[in-house]
């Protein structure tokens, strides 16, 4: 199961196990659950510490295996085999449960033993999804922390059967005592805070109570990390509030062309630039959704959503933005039940079953080549009368046999029951109506900028741009921007970071030049 590099990786991070621990194995006579033996065996045989045991309870899924300390109450399961990006899962779920401490915040951790009630979730994943690990492993340290609290993984394409039955075709997809908990991804501070309903009017008086900012970044991706870092190395104030640190790059599978990293994965990039900002002190308010902007004297007041007000001598706007929806009837309604947005996590649960990807731009034709290795048949609708992918990449889809490119298709409805069967289109040069029937669709038509709630306040471009000059400054005197809310062509990750770094030092450059005595 384990090749010998993992094996010795695996051994070195099991010397950290402070505490005994039991992988206790539900199994058949499967094929899966032979796979699973070997895993325990092989992980086993690494540590005098881990121990294998046999449950022969009828009731739990086959193959499964618990992960508890010895003598605890600890409830932690994987159902399924947990490799690909879940063996990161199961490497802390052995660490936390031998006593290896967490690199958690000491107050989450107290917040998360003193939620009342019993709390048994049950997430299902697919072994493909970047998305999910978080997840996974956010409610599995919950398990360790808090004894009322149960923790299942379930790969959904082990057990079909579960994800027909709940009609899941979306993941990471998180039940809550039977009741379908959240859809997509999570990170442990978000699931706390839904639970603990007075942690909003907490954190509003905390943050209420902080001293103004001499920088204020909004907004947690490249573009804001570039900013908060180029700030705090002035020696100033810096703070960065943010609904998701890592921003839309959390949703981003490959990254290839990002100068001098050949290659590496959206969140692993987004965990760097944390790590980085982290390092200059710069005061980092994630979960935090901005709701309004005012110049005031002295500098700008940012309303959160909780009702607390930050005030800053200048802001940086780096909000980003996000997935754009074909605004079509039949689209919200059937949003996670057929409709999608991320190939990469969903399409794993659309094995076999035909589909269509909206867009033919890059990611369009990037999501249709790694469906057609998945589903029955692929079919591309492209609104415009080409494509607009690069050429490499419209080559490689054109010489697959299970994809049809329609060109000039205008998608007018998503029909269904209560899940998707098929999507209608019109066709533009012709006019004649079509249906399509299938099983799910993979929405890839751009972006549009996170700006709503400047409205009126900010000079924004018929696209819902921040219009920003060559400086990065806004029409707001003291208020900056950059990245994918601007209207700087090109949004790409190396740009959005240039675009925060110059926009920095247009910020330090205001404040030094308005603090200097007449």
């Amino acid at each position: 199961m384990l090749d010998s590099t993992l094996k010795t990786q695996l051994q070195g991070y099991l010397t950290r196990l402070q505490q005994p621990i039991e992988l206790v194995a539900s199994l058949d006579d499967s094929a899966k659950s032979a796979e699973v033996r070997d895993l325990l065996a092989e992980i086993a045989a690494l540590s005098d510490k881990i121990s294998v045991l046999e449950d022969s309870d009828a009731s739990l899924r086959k193959p499964s295996f618990a992960v508890r300390r010895v003598g605890s109450a600890m409830k932690i399961r994987f159902a399924g085999i947990p490799l690909g990006h879940e063996f990161t899962s199961l490497v802390l779920a052995l660490l936390q449960a031998g006593g290896h401490p967490p690199k958690v915040d000491a107050e989450v951790i107290e917040q998360i033993k003193a939620l009342p009630g019993d709390y048994d979730f049950e997430v299902y994943i697919s072994l493909s999804c970047h998305n999910c690990p978080d997840v996974v492993q956010a409610l599995n340290l919950m398990a360790v922390v808090n004894p009322k609290v149960r923790a299942t993984m379930i790969d959904g394409a082990l057990f079909q059967r579960e994800i027909e039955s709940r009609q899941i075709m979306g993941v990471p997809a998180v039940y809550l005592n039977g009741e379908l908990f959240g859809q997509g991804r999570m990170t442990l501070e978000e699931i706390v805070a839904r639970l603990d309903t007075n942690s909003a009017a907490r954190d509003a008086e905390k943050l209420n109570a902080k001293e103004a900012f001499d920088v204020l970044v909004v907004g947690g991706g490249p573009a804001g990390s570039a900013a908060a870092v180029y700030a705090a190395r002035k020696g100033i104030r810096t703070g960065v509030v943010a609904e998701r640190f890592g921003g839309q790059v959390m949703d981003t599978l490959g990254i290839e062309n990002f100068i001098s990293v050949k290659a590496t994965e959206g969140p692993k990039l987004a965990m760097a630039l944390e790590e980085h900002v982290k390092e200059y002190g710069v005061d980092i308010m994630n979960l935090q959704r901005a709701q309004a902007l005012k110049p005031v004297d002295g500098g700008v007041e940012i309303t959160l959503e909780n009702g607390a007000v930050l005030k800053s001598k200048t802001v940086i706007l780096s909000t980003g933005a996000r997935w754009r929806n074909m605004n079509v009837p039949g689209e919200a309604e059937f949003r996670t039940k057929g409709v999608a947005y991320c190939p990469h996590c969903d399409g794993p649960l659309f094995k076999g079953k035909r589909v269509a990807v909206i867009g033919g731009g890059n990611s369009g034709v990037e999501a249709a080549i790694d469906l057609a290795g998945i589903v029955a048949h692929v079919t591309l609708l492209e609104f415009d009368s080409v494509l607009r992918a690069d050429a490499v990449l419209q080559n490689k889809l054109r010489s697959l046999p299970n994809v049809t490119i329609i060109t000039s298709a205008q998608t007018t409805e998503v029909t269904g029951n209560d899940k998707v069967h098929g999507l209608n289109y019109k066709d533009r040069v012709s006019g004649e109506a079509h249906h399509v029937e299938l099983e799910g669709i993979f929405v890839q038509i751009g972006l549009v900028p996170n700006t709503d709630w400047l409205k009126g306040v900010v000079e924004l471009s018929p696209r819902g741009e921040i219009v920003v000059d060559a400086k990065g400054q806004t029409s707001v005197p003291g208020v900056f921007a950059a990245g994918d809310c601007t209207t700087v062509p090109y949004k790409q990750i190396i740009i959005a970071m240039g675009e925060g770094a110059k926009a920095s030092l247009s910020a330090f450059d205001h404040l030094i030049r308005t603090s200097a005595p007449a």
